[in-house]
């Protein structure tokens, strides 16, 4: 009987543990909205993570802010309000310095390629994760806004020189680089420019053109340069060391690669978004310009010195900013060639 009792104990205890694993839910802080393109990638990532698992994690997303915003999230995320969750370089230049690398103005305008390369990059780099654990943090994953490209209203930019003398709302180094040929910036929100382009307090305004038809900007630009320049591509899904490191080896492989996965899920979403969004632009009546070579490249060598003070930025906090830059460009090498040979994941067969 007592053999009988410990052996039903005995099962009962590894039907409660099975139960426990099947049930584990790691906690999930995103400072966005549930939709849109990024929003979409990001709960393929929660799926793809169950899924891989068999089931037995969960990944519990708490949408718009509810338990931090943006500006805080690398320091929540570290003191355990969230397992896991969404920080964006922009708000913490020091502590995610090295990950800013993905905002710098270098010809990089293909979404699928600066997810994959900043993703391997962010992998594979021992300083960049040894900075990351000093934080209690680990990488998961990458997005990106896609690439920088300017409308404007009752004006067009088809060279460098078009530039000058105009009220603009500009992106990080981007719009540096266009105050640099004479640009007058405006700081404003990327979803106030609809109004500051139709009241004639902008007269162009930098952003990304899935955005502009999401915000109906079409209806008050009249052209959209496209740049063949860069992208903004420091904000991903980063988790907590302590809670990370609780979970077993097989589950934090499934992570990883369900952060991979998620890369090429929002290069399909993004892709086709931003395609779409071109045509609305030209259904709506708005001149579509692609900027020559010659002109693209002069934005790329103004940018040049806001790429080389990163470098020196990062070689202050104790990183090889010459060699992060020389790996990256390496990675962008890597998947543009991969891209070209083999096309994007998901038209592959």
């Amino acid at each position: 009987m007592k053999t009988l009792l410990a052996s039903t104990a005995t099962a009962l205890c590894l039907a409660a543990a099975s139960i426990a694993t099947a049930e584990t839910t790691l906690i999930l802080g995103e400072a966005g909205p549930n939709r849109g393109a990024r929003a979409e990638a990001l709960q393929s990532f929660a799926d793809d993570v169950t899924a891989r698992t068999n089931g037995e994690v969960k990944l519990d997303i708490q949408w718009g802010g509810a338990l931090f915003k943006a500006n805080a999230a690398a320091q929540s995320i570290a003191d355990g309000v969230a397992d896991l969750g969404t920080i964006i370089a922009v708000y913490f230049p020091q502590e995610m310095l090295a990950y800013g690398i993905a905002d710098l103005p270098l010809r990089n305008a293909d979404a699928w390629v600066g997810m994959r390369a900043t993703d391997e990059l962010m992998r594979t780099n021992e300083a960049i994760q040894a900075s990351l654990a000093d934080q209690n943090l680990v990488y998961l994953g990458t997005f990106t806004t896609s690439a920088v490209n300017i409308g404007c209203k009752d004006t067009a930019i088809r060279s460098v020189d078009d530039i000058d003398g105009l009220k603009v709302r500009g992106v990080g180094a981007y719009g540096d680089a266009f105050r640099d040929f004479g640009a007058n910036m405006i700081a404003m929100s990327i979803y106030d420019a609809y109004q500051g382009l139709d009241t004639g307090l902008l007269d162009c305004s930098q952003g990304y053109s899935y955005a502009v038809a999401a915000l109906k900007q079409q209806e008050v630009m009249t052209s959209y340069t496209i740049l063949d320049w860069g992208q903004v591509g420091a904000l991903g899904i980063f988790m907590n060391k302590d809670s990370y490191d609780a979970l077993d080896a097989e589950t934090q492989a499934a992570m990883a690669d369900a952060g991979v996965a998620m890369a090429d899920k929002l290069g399909e979403l993004i892709t086709a978004d931003n395609e779409a969004a071109i045509q609305t632009m030209k259904d709506a009546g708005v001149e579509v310009i692609e900027l020559p070579a010659e002109e693209r490249d002069k934005l790329v060598q103004q940018g040049k010195q806001y790429v080389d003070e990163w470098v020196e930025r990062a070689n202050a906090a104790g990183l090889d900013g010459a060699a992060l830059l020389e790996q990256y460009r390496a990675l962008l090498t890597k998947y543009t060639e991969e891209r070209d040979s083999k096309g994007y994941p998901w038209v592959r067969s």
